[in-house]
């Protein structure tokens, strides 16, 4: 076998690249990853520089992972900035470290690819090994002080973890289609008082004058995308002070490649463009990835980022609605505590050993968290857990 790196997407084609992961899952598409270059937003200069990993049999392209040297950890979604201090603390280099993941995007998908004639573990193993050896002939020990693979399913994740990639537990908030028939019917499974505060928020929205709209592929034209890029840059820098991590170019690449994977979901005042909530759809899910308005409307977050996208699910049978990282204001609306998983290998072994008895203490609390969250649900029943 042979083993690749790619410094840019482009040097392998669309066709290629798409085949091989043969998913509609919309961010390991080549035109995601390929916005995301060619706008700039991952580049070394911001920290993410491409380091794609692509294995050969003879010359049958067999596995691919999306993958950057990380020169820190913002983006991931995956906390390690105390791993990075210890480091510190202790005289040595956290950074660069090698990140198999999708840049600013926490939704759990595919990450490590294998061609269909590879069926066996043993044989998934044995390309993870191939790609853990032409890692270390490539970067020293000093240059590269770990690797990490984020959100993937938990099916590699478990592979992983088998090919001594230690499995770190993580938790999201996701809501799940019970074949709900509308909105109303979704409701109806609520506890009597959770329902009437859904009900008197979404009512909010209608006494405030704000009307709702959605805009699916032809539908976005380029103004439109500049006007919701405008909210998520004014919302960036209302909340954390900085800028986002993507850039108008980004978003105009996805309108331009992706516009069949896009929903915006529009909230307009007297007419007026207010806000904007910016998803991407595949067959089975909804992804809430990007948000932004001009000023703050009472529960108009709310609304536009979790009320309109379930609602879109119901009528267009999707089965999973993914809203983004964090907020536990996700549970009293429906949304439902789920695993999510990430993988690490430490080079040094003394922090191997520290990191690896954090992550098993982390591990309890993170299933006693869900656990109890799943006591806090709106529902009148208890529903069968979505996510082992």
């Amino acid at each position: 076998m042979n083993v690749k790196f790619l410094p840019h997407i482009a040097d392998i084609t669309a066709n290629e690249w798409n085949t091989l992961f043969n998913t509609d899952y919309p961010f390991v598409q080549h035109a995601f990853l390929s916005a995301l270059e060619t706008s700039g937003c991952t580049q070394t200069s911001t920290g993410w520089t491409p380091q794609h990993i692509l294995v050969y049999q003879n010359s049958l392209l067999i596995a691919a992972m999306p993958c950057f040297i990380k020169t820190h950890s913002y983006g991931e979604y995956v906390f390690d900035w105390a791993w990075a201090n210890a480091y510190q603390q202790h005289g040595l280099s956290y950074y660069p470290k090698l990140l198999a993941a999708i840049p600013f995007t926490p939704a759990t998908g595919s990450r490590l690819c294998f061609d269909p004639s590879i069926k066996t573990n043993e044989a998934k193993q044995h390309i993870i090994s191939t790609i853990d050896q032409a890692i270390s002939n490539k970067f020293t020990a000093q240059a590269l002080s770990s690797q990490h693979l984020l959100f993937p399913d938990v099916e590699l994740s478990d592979l992983l973890t088998q090919s001594g990639w230690k499995q770190r537990l993580g938790m999201q908030y996701h809501w799940f289609n019970r074949s709900y028939t509308s909105f109303d019917d979704f409701l109806s499974r609520f506890k009597s008082r959770k329902r009437k505060t859904v009900r008197k928020e979404r009512q909010a929205i209608i006494d405030q004058n704000i009307s709702i709209n959605i805009a699916l592929g032809d539908d976005i034209n380029p103004a439109l995308m500049q006007n919701f890029y405008r909210f998520y840059h004014i919302t960036y820098l209302k909340r954390s002070g900085q800028h986002g991590y993507l850039n108008l170019a980004f978003f105009q690449l996805l309108l331009k490649h992706m516009r069949d994977n896009l929903v915006l979901i529009c909230a307009h005042k007297d007419d007026i463009l207010i806000g904007a909530a910016l998803c991407f759809k595949d067959n089975t899910t909804l992804y809430g990835r990007y948000w932004g308005c001009e000023q703050e409307y009472e529960f108009l977050h709310f609304e536009t980022c979790y009320y309109q996208g379930i609602d879109f699910c119901i009528k267009h049978g999707l089965q999973r609605f993914d809203p983004g990282a964090q907020s536990a204001h996700k549970i009293p609306r429906g949304f439902e505590p789920i695993k999510t998983y990430s993988n690490h290998k430490i080079m040094n072994a003394e922090f191997s050993k520290a990191i690896n008895h954090f992550i098993d203490d982390e591990c309890i609390q993170v299933t006693a968290h869900i656990k109890h969250l799943n006591t806090l649900l709106p529902f009148k029943l208890a529903q069968e857990p979505s996510n082992k």
